[in-house]
């Protein structure tokens, strides 16, 4: 009896410091606020998350020894396609997966709190556009469309029930449809915001170009396999011939993460206020680089009850205000770090 009590009482003690940890991470203002936040967030997964925990036991990490944000570790992504990576004590309410080949082993995001996952995009939208109701929101994501638990689409559902808009919506394979909608918009000069896959933008644009001056494109990354892959400078060039705009936008998301970072346009993305990229050694994983391309290590603090610091397998560049590009990702052949995958 004594035990069960003791056990509920642990459960509700951690209940009210992870409500507390909420609460500052959506609140961070300054780079030390961050760091001081970070750290708790750290403390609180090696606690409560035991997958974590043995990842940072196997690299003899003593977490009271953690005083700075490039000491913590930054677990490999490709856990998430072998764990279950989710705080002690909580149960999924809904599982995000990632897309893969036919075959392949996909990542899966268990997420104990979808609310955290609902305020982190809305705050990080608002930050860099404005409500959802001040555009039309057209989605063209057709290879997400036709599989369940993408968070991506789970994302712009919401944002396109917020426009509370009778045009808004997602197209699959229609078009015509889309092409009819896009001109109608652009002529009656309503604000519109355009997000796609890549390779169905391409689609869109070699059916028919535009010339949009109320529009904006955002393209949120993947050929997913139907075209072959480019370079971003290559694709944004084409796009922005294609659709007549001066910049395309872009989305930096993944499945293993609640936050995206944003960019209005050359590539560059702004991370929100509690989300943070590091750029690591590709031959030392345990080595930052500061304005050289190297591997991206994202820390995503909206990322409570999952895993906040995550080495993934993208390249990019870090710039001294706190911006960042993705310049490619690894081949499987050169993912270095990997005898930190014996777990």
């Amino acid at each position: 009896m004594l035990r069960q009590e003791l056990f509920y009482f642990l459960i509700f003690e951690m209940s009210i410091l992870s409500t507390m940890l909420q609460e500052k991470i959506f609140n961070i203002q300054t780079s030390e606020g961050f760091k001081a936040v970070a750290l708790e967030v750290f403390n609180f997964q090696y606690e409560h998350v035991k997958v974590y925990r043995e990842f940072c036991d196997m690299l003899k990490v003593n977490p009271k020894q953690i005083t700075t944000i490039s000491e913590i570790p930054f677990l490999p992504i490709q856990f998430f396609k072998s764990h279950q990576i989710i705080a002690e004590g909580y149960s999924e309410e809904t599982i995000f997966t990632s897309s893969g080949t036919t075959g392949s082993i996909t990542s899966k995001h268990y997420v104990a709190n979808t609310r955290l996952y609902e305020e982190s995009f809305n705050r990080a939208f608002q930050n860099q556009y404005g409500k959802p109701t001040d555009y039309t929101i057209l989605a063209l994501l057709p290879s997400y469309l036709e599989r369940e638990g993408s968070s991506l689409i789970y994302m712009v559902d919401s944002l396109i029930k917020q426009s509370k808009n009778q045009h808004s919506g997602f197209y699959l394979n229609n078009m015509d449809a889309l092409i009819e909608k896009l001109t109608f918009l652009e002529a009656e000069g309503h604000k519109t915001m355009l997000l796609g896959v890549s390779y169905a933008l391409l689609d869109l644009i070699e059916t028919q170009t535009f010339q949009f001056i109320n529009t904006i494109v955002m393209e949120t990354g993947g050929m997913k396999g139907r075209r072959k892959e480019m370079i971003k400078e290559e694709l944004h060039r084409i796009l922005q011939q294609g659709f007549g705009v001066f910049e395309i936008h872009s989305e930096y998301g993944m499945t293993e993460l609640l936050s995206q970072a944003y960019s209005t346009g050359k590539g560059i993305f702004t991370c929100p206020p509690w989300m943070k990229i590091l750029t690591r050694d590709t031959e030392d994983p345990f080595t930052y680089l500061d304005g050289k391309t190297g591997g991206i290590n994202v820390i995503d603090l909206a990322n409570l009850y999952s895993c906040s610091f995550i080495a993934t397998q993208d390249l990019g560049k870090t710039h001294p205000n706190g911006t960042f590009e993705v310049l490619g990702r690894f081949d499987d052949s050169d993912i270095r770090g990997c005898n930190l995958m014996v777990l």
